[in-house]
């Protein structure tokens, strides 16, 4: 429950100052003569989709198992983190397309001195949000929250060519291509990123078992606890950012039921302890051959 509200808590200061950077670019965009102010004035409006979708996803994600799923609703949050992701892979083709088919236009607008501060405004405000809300996202274990910092960075990120295009145009006019060429290596830096995040997200749904670093860490993990002689065909899935484990735990043949049972809960709550992603251990208990 504590996950839930520090998750709606920062989303919403989220979708709160993405609706003021849109507004202040948009006003100053438009007064000062700046399309390219105005653009990402609109860019920034449309960040507030992704925040809109985790306040409205973040409930179900994080409710707990019932009869219809025992598992739970983690896998939820993947689907959401796959549509963000799919939200940054199409402003990434939008940014770059404009950037592409308007290269050679003219560029005949008398920009005005404020119109450089939007863009200022939308990199210190849209940086400093992504770092808290990522720190927000590691500290719930929330793929979706992290998906979404990424998405305030290449906000912030988008209006850096938006800035050089206005300095420059305020400079010379004639240098107004900047914006173009640092709208298209923004737009590969937002796929980028999309992909990974897709990617990732596809992974998870289609229960992707855990690396080869988490197996041998829950392998030094296991070798540690007293009684264990040895374990085998172990099974893991992925439900959101959460780790489930099944593996078949081997012990000496003659001990009693009750002292084989503490074995099985000691690697359980010792595989737990050492990775918080990892919610469930399903322990098998078989003799040592």
């Amino acid at each position: 429950m504590n996950n839930k509200k520090e998750i709606m808590k920062i989303t919403l200061w989220g979708l709160v100052l993405n609706v003021l950077i849109s507004i202040i670019k948009f006003v100053l965009g438009f007064l000062g003569n700046s399309q390219a102010v105005v653009a990402d004035a609109a860019h920034s409006f449309s960040d507030t989709s992704t925040d809109l979708v985790i306040l409205l996803g973040v409930k179900y994600w994080t409710a707990p198992p019932d009869e219809n799923h025992p598992y739970g609703h983690q896998k939820i949050e993947s689907f959401i983190t796959i549509v963000i992701g799919l939200i940054l892979l199409s402003a990434a083709g939008g940014i770059g397309y404009h950037a592409i088919s308007t290269i050679d236009h003219d560029h005949v607008e008398r920009l005005k001195l404020f119109t450089i501060i939007g863009p200022i405004i939308s990199i210190i405000f849209k940086e400093l949000l992504f770092h808290k809300t990522y720190k927000i996202g590691v500290k719930t274990n929330s793929s979706a929250v992290k998906a979404n910092a990424w998405h305030h960075r290449t906000d912030a990120l988008s209006s850096i060519p938006v800035l050089i295009a206005v300095a420059a145009t305020l400079i010379n006019p004639k240098l107004m291509i900047l914006d173009h060429i640092g709208a298209v290596i923004v737009a590969a830096f937002i796929a980028k990123v999309a992909f990974e995040i897709i990617f990732k997200n596809i992974n998870e749904l289609v229960d992707t078992g855990i690396t080869d670093d988490e197996y041998g860490n829950i392998s030094e993990v296991i070798s540690k606890i007293e009684c264990v002689k040895g374990f085998h065909k172990m099974r893991s899935r992925k439900l959101g950012s959460s780790i489930y484990l099944d593996l078949h735990l081997e012990v000496d043949g003659n001990i009693t039921v009750t002292k084989g049972h503490d074995i099985s809960e000691d690697v359980q709550q010792a595989l737990i302890s050492s990775n918080k992603k990892i919610i469930d251990v399903m322990v098998h208990l078989e003799p040592e051959e």
